[in-house]
């Protein structure tokens, strides 16, 4: 009988509030493999604290991920096993991992993506919108190109979801009320699975007034109604 093909990198999500979201599977493949890949070490040394896996890590993030991938592809050629964790939820969903995996590919290397924690799916269930058909946009432009994906986004008629820090809410709502009508319907979920968890629902012109006097903190998912099912009238 062949023996299962060996896999080079395993892409395994982490629990992106409480700890208890990771799979058995999870825990297994990250005692197993031979290093594990971090976005923050630091960060993810208190998860494999937790979860009693002693293990030895890599720093793997945006800023060295194309330097360093060249090295690691030649490591997994020569019999090294990786995992590729995030600091939070899933490696690869605006997080690093799109360029390591594209090259392991390029490589004939073997990967697993297990399946396990990501903000934006309870986010969208949570809101109550259409989940038929979405578009996942993840982190808008900051600046160069923030409005020409706005106005393209402005007669979309699948939800849409979007990833947004503290500091910009309340000017991204307000974007979104300039290109999409203050009656567009639209759902601000925070701190998901944490202690503080979150959604409110409401036209943006609702969003806009509540979280103008609201205190502000944790890390937020935007889910936007559709272009034609996302009017006030319409959601009742």
């Amino acid at each position: 009988m062949q023996e299962p093909e060996k896999t080079n990198l395993y892409l395994v999500p982490t629990p992106i509030g409480n700890l208890e979201d990771i799979t058995l599977r999870a825990i297994r493949v990250l005692k197993e493999v031979d290093v594990i890949l971090a976005e923050d070490t630091r960060t993810s040394g208190k998860l494999l604290q937790h979860l009693g896996i002693e293990k030895r890590m890599h720093s793997h993030h945006l800023h060295n991920e194309h330097k360093a991938t060249t090295h690691l592809v030649e490591r997994m050629k020569a019999g090294e096993v990786m995992a590729l964790i995030s600091d939070a939820g899933t490696p690869g969903i605006s997080d690093p991992g799109f360029y390591l995996v594209r090259e392991c590919l390029k490589h004939d290397l073997k990967i697993e993506c297990l399946p396990g924690a990501t903000a934006f799916v309870p986010a969208l269930v949570k809101s109550g919108f259409s989940t038929d058909r979405f578009t996942f946009e993840g982190f808008l432009p900051i600046k160069k190109g923030r409005q020409t994906r706005l106005q393209s986004l402005a007669t979309e008629e699948r939800t849409m979801i979007f990833y947004e820090s503290p500091h910009r809410l309340l000017k991204t709502l307000t974007q979104f009320k300039e290109y999409f009508g203050g009656e567009r319907m639209a759902s601000v979920s925070r701190e998901i699975t944490k202690m503080f968890e979150e959604t409110i629902n409401g036209t943006l012109d609702e969003l806009i007034q509540i979280f103008t006097t609201k205190a502000i903190k944790g890390e937020f998912v935007l889910v936007v109604a559709g272009e034609k099912a996302g009017k006030a009238t319409n959601a009742e």
